[in-house]
């Protein structure tokens, strides 16, 4: 009030625009959300108001009626939400989040301090409908953008695994790997059987029948894993859940971005690497802006092959973008991207353990290529708390891998193949993936997580899996499968009793399968199954239901009931096809969530039910098919903490502990009928992973701030693969990392150490699918490496 005292004086000798901002109005905004309050204020008040980040149109406003001025109404309607809003032009707002109130020593006596207000409420974007965390009735876990660091953002997927302990991953090489949620893993390899986990860029899927394409997370917003499957809301393929990576998206206000670079050496291996930018650019303020990334980056080796006498062989680079256009035009928010990736590994991975080891011996270079490119439109309009959401997608994915074989005359004794000039056999398998997906809904968000949503989707995936050996690349019979899925789908959520809320769902998928043989006679390579039918269709209906209980305010308890489903498809067996049925699996869960007092705690136990397990598997030769392995059931069990003792202090741990068991194996892997128990476990995934982290952050003087963080990861004991010969151990490790860094403005330096022990580790025991009989392979953790990283704002 005496702000405002001071400056009407000196507001009554402005311009006229000044005039005009100051002016009352009679306004009316009902409580709700943030995004559709600031639209009814801008129509009541002629103005122009903007928010910095979209999450932030899901803070809930008080209501606003009588006559204010636009500061005076959006000053009382963000009271409280730890947003505030600027003036950037006449008869312009911006909203953003308010920036952290630094306490700085002070003579005495000491200033009277205001309780700081309280954070903005954080949103499950993934639900689809913006359900408040505190009101999410399932687990999930959320890293947001700014917890990212540039020097860990060029690591992909393994950043997410890093910091959920729920997520695993297998570790064959870079474009190469496979996620699991919650121990629902079928296999180490890629074939033609979908994921078990959905992973979407934004609204858009990238992936269905092809490996993570380990997209570099600079530049994000935030990441989302919904844990257990998610079949009501994302359909065929995320039985063990989704992972859910937002961009950020650009900004119609600020014009600048970042540049940075890093130099890294690794202990035993080759230096690396890192180099990237970011701009940010309105083209018309508060309607039309441009956000574009560039990075490249070397990967060093760290890998000797003492047969060729070649030194650190598995260097990989990495080199992509992506680009975007955000445009508001009559209450519509259009957004127009593209993202493109090119991984390029000269040599696998793999060790045999032997020595320091960090060596091996193979008689031919093993070299693996992903390159992945997307196109995406979403258009999204709001009328208060209704929400109409369009999108659509174009993926590719082509993915080359070379495996080191075994000698010709061993092969030939069950398996004939043509002479060859060379003693070895070196076997390529190229994967190419193209997908089209579309969505639409209309959603309501009401109070306190209820609402409801109905949605269409349309999806077709297009897989082709070619295959050959040799040094004339002679060719192997392959398989084309293609799949086309309609879905109508729909969820709500009611509140029948204060504080307690019950969400019932359902997804009906219709699905159209075919296939072919590649390279190969079609009579001939059809013959060993009769029901591998070219093309057919499947009908899946999928329910859900949920309960959450608030007893007070920052605790909730929920219980869930969710289906998740794959159709089949069809894969190769030596020279001949066959078909794999589709799989099915229901889970039960329960857990907790409490907020309270810088301190954040959930807890959950699942168990799941899997029947007809899909699996990507090698045959007696060394050779990938795929095949329906049993039923199986997976326990699970997780926490997760997050605790600010102090100002600027943030402490986090989690344990994740798993138990599976393949309970009725099929005719195809009948000796798990009889073996250890190992033998019956699902594999890649540990019984138990955790982790440990602590980051501060203190402000030095002036503009400059320092913060430092670390964090310690145990991996526990897990599998290659299913029955006798996949049997392998792996894991039993613990990895390491810190960063310390020190900024001032817009620059900043950093200096990042990982595997600090200079650990070996088994994070896969793979390398060659073909020599997995006869040779120990152990895919060891990159050796200590250090980074000296620079960044700069403009």
């Amino acid at each position: 009030m005496h702000r405002t005292k001071l400056i009407l004086p000196i507001a009554l000798l402005a311009a006229s625009p000044a005039l005009a901002q100051e002016k009352r109005h009679s306004v009316s905004v009902p409580a709700g959300r943030l995004d559709a309050a600031v639209f009814t204020l801008g129509k009541q008040t002629g103005s122009s108001i903007g928010l910095r980040e979209p999450a932030l149109g899901g803070i809930t406003v008080r209501p606003i009626k009588g006559k204010h001025s636009v500061d005076g109404a959006l000053a009382e309607m963000l009271r409280g939400t730890g947003a505030r809003a600027r003036r950037v032009a006449p008869g312009t707002w911006l909203i953003e989040r308010a920036p952290p109130v630094r306490h700085r020593p002070a003579p005495p006596p000491p200033p009277r301090e205001e309780p700081d207000a309280p954070p903005a409420e954080i949103l499950v974007t993934g639900s689809k409908r913006d359900v408040p965390l505190k009101a999410y009735p399932g687990g999930v876990q959320i890293v947001e953008g700014e917890d990212i660091p540039v020097s860990e953002g060029g690591k992909g997927s393994d950043v997410i695994a890093n910091r959920v302990a729920s997520l695993a991953s297998t570790h064959l090489g870079p474009g190469r790997n496979k996620l699991f949620i919650r121990g629902i893993a079928d296999s180490s390899f890629v074939g033609p059987t979908q994921a078990t986990v959905g992973q979407y860029w934004g609204n858009s899927r990238i992936t269905y029948s092809a490996p993570d394409p380990d997209l570099k997370l600079y530049d994000i917003g935030r990441v989302e894993v919904l844990e257990g499957p998610q079949g009501t809301l994302y359909g065929a393929g995320s039985l063990g859940g989704v992972v859910r990576v937002v961009p950020r998206a650009p900004d119609f206000w600020a014009t600048g971005g970042q540049v940075w670079g890093g130099g890294s050496l690794t202990q035993h291996g080759d230096p690396s690497w890192d180099v990237g930018g970011i701009v940010n650019m309105p083209i018309k303020e508060g309607e039309l802006a441009f956000r574009a990334l560039a990075f490249s980056s070397r990967d060093g080796g760290y890998i000797d092959d003492r047969e060729r006498g070649l030194a650190d062989v598995n260097s990989v680079r990495t080199t992509g973008g992506r680009a975007a256009l955000r445009w508001e035009v009559d209450g519509w928010t259009i957004d127009v991207g593209g993202v493109g990736q090119s991984i390029k590994g000269n040599d696998a991975q793999y060790s045999d353990g032997k020595g320091d080891g960090l060596s091996r011996r193979s008689p031919i270079a093993q070299p693996f290529q992903n390159d992945f490119w997307l196109a995406e439109l979403v258009a999204r309009k709001r009328w208060g708390d209704i929400e109409l959401s369009t999108a659509g997608a174009y993926a590719r994915q082509y993915v080359s891998e070379v495996f080191a074989g075994a000698s010709v005359d061993d092969v030939n004794q069950g398996f004939p193949l043509p002479a060859l000039n060379s003693p070895l056999i070196g076997y390529q398998q190229i994967n190419r993936v193209s997908m089209i997906t579309s969505e639409t809904r209309l959603s309501r968000r009401g109070p306190r997580g209820t609402g409801w949503l109905i949605g269409v989707s349309f999806l077709e995936n297009r897989g082709r899996v070619n295959r050959s050996y040799g040094s004339m690349r002679a060719a192997l019979t392959g398989v084309r499968n293609t799949v086309d899925e309609a879905t109508l789908y729909g969820e709500g959520t009611v509140e029948p009793v204060r504080g307690v809320t019950i969400t019932a769902g359902g997804r009906l998928t219709r699905s159209h399968l075919t296939g072919n043989a590649q390279d190969a006679d079609r009579f001939f390579a059809f013959r060993a199954d009769p029901r591998a039918k070219a093309a057919r269709t499947e009908t899946r209906l999928l329910p859900s239901a949920a309960i959450a209980y608030r007893p007070f305010d920052g605790l909730t308890v929920f219980g869930r009931f969710e289906q998740g489903f794959r159709p089949g498809g069809l894969a190769v067996r030596r020279d001949l096809i066959q078909r794999f049925q589709g799989d099915r699996l229901s889970t039960v869960e329960a857990g907790t969530r409490y907020t309270a007092n810088g301190l954040s705690v959930s807890t959950s136990a699942s168990m799941t039910w899997w029947t007809s397990i899909q699996a990507d598997l090698i045959d007696g030769y060394g050779f990938p098919t795929t095949s329906n392995i049993g039923d199986g059931r997976v326990l699970s069990l997780g926490m997760a903490v997050r605790w600010r003792p102090l100002p600027g202090l943030d402490l986090d741990g989690s344990l994740y502990l798993n138990a599976s068991k393949v309970t009725d194996p099929s005719a195809a892997v009948f000796p798990l009928a009889e073996g250890p128990s190992d033998f019956n476990r699902l594999p890649n995934v540990a019984d138990a992973s955790g982790r440990l982290g602590a980051a501060y952050r203190t402000a030095l003087g002036g503009e400059t701030e320092f913060s430092a963080s670390g964090y310690l990861r145990y991996v526990g004991r897990s599998t290659l693969g299913i029955g006798p010969v996949l049997g392998k151990p792996q894991g039993d490790y613990v990895d390491t990392g810190m960063e310390l860094r020190l900024e001032r403005g817009r620059r900043a330096i950093t200096l990042s150490a990982t595997n600090l022990l200079d650990t070996r580790g088994n994070r896969f025991a793979l390398g060659s699918p073909l020599l997995i009989r006869d040779e120990k392979q152990i895919t060891p953790l990159r050796p200590r490496t250090v980074r000296l990283g620079v960044e700069l704002g403009f």
